[in-house]
């Protein structure tokens, strides 16, 4: 592939709803611009886009991938997104180094979930954004209704490009909405047609839209709109253009990627409108790693190089392969590029450019241009390479919370070590996956976005790594308390020949007020029935009991023992004595001071719209919830709510079902509070079940 200038530059990242013909788009490029013979189906499974073994078995795009197309001198950095949401992880990253946000709108279905999100993160990314209305050549396709639903839910900025022609219910060409001209399919590209009678109408509407749109981008042109006077096309298009980079307009173009129609005029609007990275961001902020303060580096060619690595692909065979954007200067192969992070220097060896799976070697990569480097050692994502004399680091990409928690086991023992290997390999590929081993519970526990994530991961493991595993509810950690006072006495006494082992404690066991310690331990002798020498042997029973309680075997808080009699014996009694007699003094009095569990508790921030926020309450309640107050925030409910954590392992999925996949949340742990009896109830029970059948 040939190397192209930052002007040339198109980096166009594609968004939608999961099904609404992205992957198809790409083929349908690809087949236009004649990279392939033959288009690809998502149904057959042999698309360029959608190649790994997971992507292929459920028909759905899990990864993010990387689809140039060379298109009349310009080059078209497509990135091709997944549209179901456990995966916005792969949309966060590419929309961080795009400067063009393709919408992709099925024109049978309109406006749905995916669309809607896909909006709210490329306004967040604050990127253009265009549209391409997919799906014309289907017979309930209703192109004005899908427009007015878009100008109801997106505003004035949506602009048609085009209008749609149907012929005998057959989509055979289209209207140019800036000069008012028919066109006619004739295979993937077009030319000139005449226009159907009784249009007119429509036209001159469609016409007036995107001249009221593009009167927003300037004055003089706002000063035309309303002497109504008409706009050139030079103006329209440059109208255009202008909108797009500030957001006041947005195009919308029409066509269908199945039947690979206005897909060759769609590269054109792209060609003629969008940005090139250094219009789009002439400069790029980072910070000085050598004093933190912030600093600034111009797109260009002339100044150091500096890349941002958005994207590592781990795979067994090939090893690793690191995403880049050249943010400055430019790259070249057997360059030394050093990592501020690491503080650590890479060389560069071939450089590539991704196709899918294919990987397309170059000699150099621009400002501007996206690749991929081959095996690096030290980098990973939101890295940022430069050279050591001019560094520079650029900011990570912001990725939503991991919120489902599942616990890992292997099904093949002996296969923990593997396990954890592969799972390096696996998060350093997907930022949205986190993985601890829990000190407490002693589980290995992965969180993701959601379940369809983390089923993804476990199928990963096995076609990639071979590697069969089990993913449970991880166990909550639950701790234990007392609400009573008592006084118990502990005697260990041991006598079988030689020398014998003699403690005997009396201590009160009471709540110490503070919950968020496990002991306070004091002394109340008088007259040396216990001597000093042996406090701190009771101290030490005290400490090793508190690590698991006699309820439930969770870690004891909030208790004070108080040490206030016992005995001793001259010869036998020893540490180990007394700190066995303080074991038997805990457990008893314990047991015997009113007992009780207390769970997590955690801060639940829901923000829904306005419609849910019934469902979302009633379920919150459901869940043993306790609404704390209600913010509006735009038009959307904020909810912050108190609820057990055992009852939200599975409330990113279940929030998901309610919401349609409108509504997002965020938690915390707060604090423990005291579980309702039935509850603790149900978790001894388990618990002395599963010290049941691991003693067996």
């Amino acid at each position: 592939m040939k190397v192209y200038s930052a002007d040339n530059i198109r980096n166009v990242v594609v968004l939608g709803h999961s099904g609404c013909g992205k992957t198809t788009l790409m083929e349908a490029a690809l087949n236009a611009t004649a990279v392939t013979s033959r288009m690809g189906k998502v149904d057959e499974g042999n698309t360029v886009s959608d190649y790994e073994a997971e992507e292929v078995r459920r028909r759905v795009s899990i990864n993010a991938s990387m689809i140039p197309i060379e298109w009349e001198g310009v080059k078209i950095n497509f990135i091709d997104t997944p549209g179901f949401f456990d995966f916005t992880g792969e949309v966060r990253q590419a929309l961080a180094v795009a400067d063009l946000a393709l919408i992709l709108v099925s024109a049978k279905s309109g406006v749905e979930v995916g669309t809607e999100k896909a909006w709210e993160l490329a306004t967040e990314a604050n990127i253009p954004k265009m549209i391409f209305l997919n799906n014309m050549d289907d017979e309930n396709a209703n192109f004005d209704g899908v427009v007015e639903s878009m100008k109801e839910m997106f505003g004035k900025s949506i602009a048609p490009i085009q209008i749609p022609i149907k012929e005998g219910n057959k989509f055979t060409g289209y209207i140019n909405a800036i000069t008012k001209e028919g066109r006619k399919f004739v295979g993937a590209k077009y030319e000139s047609g005449s226009v159907p009678a009784g249009m007119e109408d429509e036209i001159e509407t469609m016409h007036l839209m995107l001249s009221e749109a593009v009167a927003e981008t300037d004055d003089e042109l706002m000063e035309k709109f309303f002497d109504d006077q008409p706009f050139t096309a030079d103006e329209i298009e440059k109208g255009i253009k202008a909108g797009l980079l500030d957001g006041s307009v947005t195009p919308v173009f029409c066509g269908s990627a199945t039947q690979n129609l206005g897909v060759w005029v769609l590269l054109e609007g792209i060609g003629t409108f969008a940005h090139s990275p250094v219009e789009f961001s002439p400069e790029k902020k980072g910070i000085n790693p050598k004093n933190d303060e912030e600093m600034v580096r111009k797109a260009s060619e002339s100044e150091p190089f500096s890349a941002f690595v958005f994207k590592t692909i781990a795979d067994p065979y090939v090893g690793r392969l690191s995403l880049i954007k050249v943010m400055s200067g430019s790259l070249k192969k057997d360059m030394q590029m050093y990592n501020p992070r690491k503080d650590s220097t890479e060389k560069c060896g071939q450089i590539f450019v991704m196709r899918g799976k294919e990987q397309l070697p170059v000699d150099e990569l621009k400002v501007g241009d996206i690749g991929a480097l081959a095996k690096l050692s030290n980098s990973e994502s939101f890295d940022t390479l430069c050279t050591k004399d001019a560094p520079i680091q650029y900011p990570a990409v912001k990725l939503p919370p991991s919120l489902m928690s599942m616990s890992v086991a292997p099904k093949n023992k002996g296969d923990e070590d593997k396990i954890s290997q592969a799972f390096s390999k696996l998060l350093d590929e997907d930022k949205t996956l986190k993985f601890k081993i829990d000190t407490e519970t002693k589980q290995s526990v992965v969180y993701g976005i959601g379940d369809s994530h983390l089923d993804v991961l476990v199928q990963k493991l096995k076609n990639k790594y071979k590697l069969e595993i089990e993913l449970t509810e991880p166990i909550v950690p639950f701790r234990e308390m007392i609400k009573g006072k008592v006084k118990v006495q502990g005697k260990y006494k041991k006598q079988s020949g030689g020398s014998g082992q003699y403690g005997d404690v009396h201590i009160e066991f009471e709540p110490s007020g503070d919950s968020a310690g496990d002991y306070i331990f004091e002394e109340k002798i008088f007259g040396g029935s216990v001597p000093r020498q042996y406090f701190p042997a009771v101290e030490k029973g005290i400490q090793e009991n508190v690590k698991a309680g006699p309820l439930a075997g969770y870690p004891v808080v909030g208790l004070k023992a108080t040490l206030v009699d016992g005995s001793y014996h001259a010869v036998d009694s020893s540490e180990l004595a007394f700190k066995m007699a303080t074991s038997l003094a805990f457990k008893d009095g314990f047991m015997k001071a009113k007992p009780t569990l207390l769970e997590p508790i955690v801060k639940a921030t829901v923000t829904v719209p306005d419609d849910y926020t019934g469902d979302v309450m009633g379920d919150m309640n459901k869940r043993r919830g306790r609404i704390l107050g209600m913010d509006k925030v735009g038009s959307k409910q904020v909810i912050a709510a108190e609820v057990p954590l055992a009852e939200m392992f599975k409330y990113p999925t279940d929030l998901r079902s309610m919401t349609q996949g409108r509504g997002e949340f965020t938690m915390e742990f707060e604090r423990y509070d005291e579980a309702p009896k039935d509850v603790q109830d149900k978790v001894v029970a388990y618990r002395k079940a599963e010290l049941e059948k691991r003693n067996s």
